[in-house]
């Protein structure tokens, strides 16, 4: 009984120091497990080094062509137009959804690709690049005012410089979400900016700052751009495949 007892108790104090060596064990894995994935991040970066600098200086362009365009089309008076569509509802302010919402949809479309798949990532930039370009150069030649009754809006921090007032055509706020829907065609991701852009739509029509031209035609040109991106791309990057 008594070496029972012994056995026991020896038993009893090696039960501690087996749960701390697989705790010890586990944390080692799990370290590993990190620096791994932090491994492959910076090579994926790394091997395309070259496109992700071309693709941020792109970004870069580009809202640097979005501020001079906005601020053209804000400072020069416009003329406000009637619309079949917002003639017949009275404005709604839904500005919480049309400023945090737009920036939540936005900044996914880059963390997403930062962190799940960053060899993606220069392909969103330049796709997002592309697209703002564009309308930025069609808002300057469809100069027309802000719809009567809109409500006023205002975004926060950095955001602040790229909003504008008479940037009709087309909506931003309708074609970026609308963009992430093609990026993500591969996740479960698209179905969230395709709500995204719709929801969006019905936003800025509601809040009466863009006209229902402006919604519509976003689907189209967003389109068009996306196909113009992908073009380039595959010149940039022969092994790119958006299928």
């Amino acid at each position: 009984m008594a070496v029972v007892a012994e056995k026991s108790v020896v038993a009893t104090r090696q039960r501690p120091r087996l749960k701390v060596a697989q705790q010890t064990s586990e944390m080692t894995l799990a370290r590993e497990e990190v620096c791994l994935g932090a491994r492959t991040w910076t090579q994926e970066l790394l091997e395309r080094r070259y496109l992700m600098v071309v693709s941020s200086i792109l970004v870069a362009i580009a809202l640097y062509v979005d501020y001079r365009c906005g601020s053209y089309v804000t400072f020069r008076p416009a003329v406000k137009v009637p619309d079949l569509i917002l003639d017949r509802i009275p404005p709604i302010n839904l500005s919480f959804l049309f400023t945090y919402g737009y920036m939540a949809l936005i900044v996914g479309m880059f963390t997403y690709p930062l962190f799940r798949q960053p060899r993606t990532l220069y392909v969103v930039a330049i796709q997002f690049s592309l697209l703002l370009i564009l309308r930025s150069v069609f808002m300057i030649f469809t100069h027309v005012g802000t719809p009567a009754g809109a409500v006023d809006a205002h975004f926060p921090g950095l955001f602040s410089k790229l909003y504008f007032e008479n940037d009709m055509f087309f909506s931003g706020h309708t074609a970026m979400p609308f963009l992430g829907f093609y990026l993500f065609r591969q996740s479960r991701l698209r179905y969230v900016y395709l709500v995204g852009s719709i929801v969006m739509g019905i936003v800025v029509l509601a809040m009466h700052v863009h006209y229902s031209i402006d919604v519509l035609g976003a689907f189209f040109m967003t389109y068009c751009s996306y196909q113009m991106g992908s073009a380039l791309i595959r010149k940039l990057d022969p092994a790119y495949c958006d299928s």
